[in-house]
């Protein structure tokens, strides 16, 4: 019986070197969803869910995306996974700029989405021999009944749910939470991907088993070289998972660096309140040294009548009158650290005008 190709680490020594390109990389990406045509009676109304983000994702490394939701999280990762068609920017995989041209299917062989919710992500109707089955063939990565049965064990192995045998013919609602998102981690690995984005993996999961998914997921990423974007709004386990950190608010970027300077000295007020409302019962009232609790103020706004300049600023304690009018530039703090807030310098004739 003859075993499916499957990658290896090997075949990414070169990206994986001391100066890896990154497989991904999107500048100014931009989303609207339209919700009403202008008429007569009406002006022309959108949904503004993403604003000027950029972003790029490295062989064997993990970005974790985080913020509360509805602040344009997932928006991302489906306009990375091209389920949705950003409305501006680019977008281009190993050097080569992503359109409308570029081959869906090659595309997305090499980038995987991983659902929230397994049980949805799942057909109720289907084994989890189909669900893995179907890739392999789709993809040719199995060309007889052999390689396809052999390449599902595999796949089920990979993902911990062993034995494989016991698994293959049972349905979606036959496996608890976390047995399901390893079979959808499993789906995703089937079509050989370099690129894996996971949309809040372990939210929908018992706490005692998400770390667990988050160490399968770990292990995959280091062992297969695989660029891995992490979307949470957990920002403590974004430290613990992901080399860099990325802080997305109502759509905008506002801070992003290494994720232990980014969460251990967090410069935007809005990243100082998602680590403050993280529970750590040893913190205390710090957030970290020298800096205090943020509280709460307010809700996430509107995304079809945002505030203008910096979104935050009706909730931040800090916010100035230039914080209403212009949204401020990125300023480098240091080690690849940076902020986009005016508490940190930013001359807002370069931030430009409100978007």
């Amino acid at each position: 019986m003859s075993t499916p190709h499957i990658n290896t680490s090997d075949q990414f020594q070169d990206a994986a070197g001391p100066n890896p390109q990154p497989i991904i990389e999107v500048e100014h990406l931009r989303k609207e969803f339209p919700l009403r045509q202008a008429s007569f009676w009406s002006k022309a109304m959108t949904v503004k869910a993403v604003e000027d983000t950029n972003l790029a994702l490295y062989p064997g490394r993990a970005l974790a995306l985080v913020g509360e939701s509805g602040s344009g999280k997932t928006t991302v990762a489906r306009m990375l996974a091209r389920v949705y068609q950003p409305t501006s920017g680019t977008m281009s995989y190993q050097g080569r700029i992503v359109n409308r041209q570029f081959s869906l299917k090659e595309y997305r062989r090499n980038v995987q989405l991983v659902f929230q919710d397994p049980f949805a992500s799942l057909n109720p109707v289907h084994n989890i021999r189909y669900h893995l089955a179907r890739p392999l063939q789709i993809y040719r990565h199995a060309t007889n009944r052999d390689e396809l049965e052999a390449g599902v064990i595999s796949l089920l192995q990979r993902v911990s749910l062993s034995p494989a045998e016991q698994f293959i013919e049972k349905y979606p609602h036959q496996l608890s939470g976390g047995q399901r998102q390893r079979v959808a981690i499993a789906r995703a690995l089937a079509a050989q991907p370099r690129v894996l984005l996971a949309d809040e993996p372990v939210s929908m999961l018992d706490v005692s088993i998400r770390l667990d998914i988050l160490n399968l997921l770990l292990r995959l990423k280091d062992e297969e070289q695989l660029a891995l974007l992490f979307i949470t709004h957990d920002i403590a386990s974004a430290r613990y998972f992901a080399e860099s950190t990325l802080v997305m608010y109502a759509g905008q970027t506002v801070e992003g660096g290494p994720s232990d300077e980014v969460i251990q000295q967090p410069k935007h007020p809005y990243t100082q309140l998602l680590i403050s409302a993280a529970p750590n019962p040893g913190r205390a009232n710090k957030i970290v040294k020298g800096v205090s609790k943020i509280p709460a103020r307010g809700e996430i706004p509107s995304l079809i009548k945002p505030p203008t300049g910096c979104r935050f600023h009706p909730r931040c304690p800090h916010a100035m009158p230039i914080c209403k009018q212009a949204f401020p530039p990125r300023t480098e703090l240091g080690n690849g650290h940076w902020t986009n807030c005016f508490l940190y310098g930013g001359d807002p004739a370069v931030s430009g005008p409100t978007p």
